[in-house]
């Protein structure tokens, strides 16, 4: 996720929806003292401008290490909810780490994609290290596993407009334009070009995401993301 204080934008990093090619793109707009999460080492040479920077914060709210990792001397990582400022940090988390003065006056987007196809992502992203990767059936046999929590990270309880956190939101499958339209809504009149980054291996792209789902599957993720189906009008 990215915080600008120099375009005075807000950047909620969502799941496979393109955020780090995102992210790589907007690091080449950011200043000196704007936060730049760090995301998945090997993706890091794609970034465009600034490194990761800025993310590591005091503050109250910011949760300790467990005693059990400073005991047995674990490595802090960059995605774990102690460092500060992480790269799927929900709205109300960086709402207070940045201030209500800064969350009201900053112009704030993120992204989603249709669930189904989103679901399918996810699946094929966590079983891409698999010798023999299970089914798809099996793997959404857990929802703990499985689900996508998208929705909350821009969601906030006290939103208006259905509990929108944020300004835009823009759709996966209109990437590069609502990119540059949400940049543009925040005053930056430079458009800026997604590399391709953190793209999952192994994968398939000439089958469609609709062959992995039986009738069953198919509306279990209807029932899972209903929020976001019905706020950006996705259909099977």
């Amino acid at each position: 996720m990215i915080v600008s204080h120099k375009h005075k934008l807000i950047f909620l990093k969502t799941k496979k929806t393109a955020g780090t090619a995102i992210e790589a793109a907007l690091s080449e707009l950011c200043g000196p003292d704007d936060v730049i999460t760090p995301y998945r080492g090997e993706s890091e040479q794609d970034r465009k401008g600034s490194s990761p920077q800025n993310y590591c914060i005091d503050h109250p709210l910011k949760p300790k290490r467990s005693l059990w990792r400073r005991i047995m001397r674990r490595p802090e990582r960059y995605y774990h909810h102690t460092v500060g400022f992480y790269e799927h940090m929900p709205a109300e988390t960086v709402r207070a780490y940045v201030g209500e003065e800064v969350w009201a006056s900053y112009y704030k987007f993120a992204f989603d994609r249709n669930p189904w196809d989103r679901q399918v992502s996810w699946y094929l992203y966590k079983t891409k290290s698999k010798r023999n990767r299970p089914s798809f059936e099996r793997f959404m046999s857990s929802r703990r596993r499985a689900y996508v929590n998208n929705h909350d990270i821009y969601r906030l309880d006290d939103a208006p407009d259905a509990g929108l956190a944020v300004d835009f939101l823009g759709r996966y499958e209109n990437l590069q334009d609502d990119l540059n339209k949400a940049l543009e809504n925040a005053g930056v009149e430079q458009h800026i070009e997604v590399p391709k980054v953190n793209v999952t291996p192994n994968k398939d792209d000439a089958r469609d995401y609709r062959s992995y789902y039986s009738e069953e599957m198919r509306e279990m993720i209807a029932a899972w993301y209903a929020p976001e189906i019905k706020l950006l009008g996705y259909e099977f």
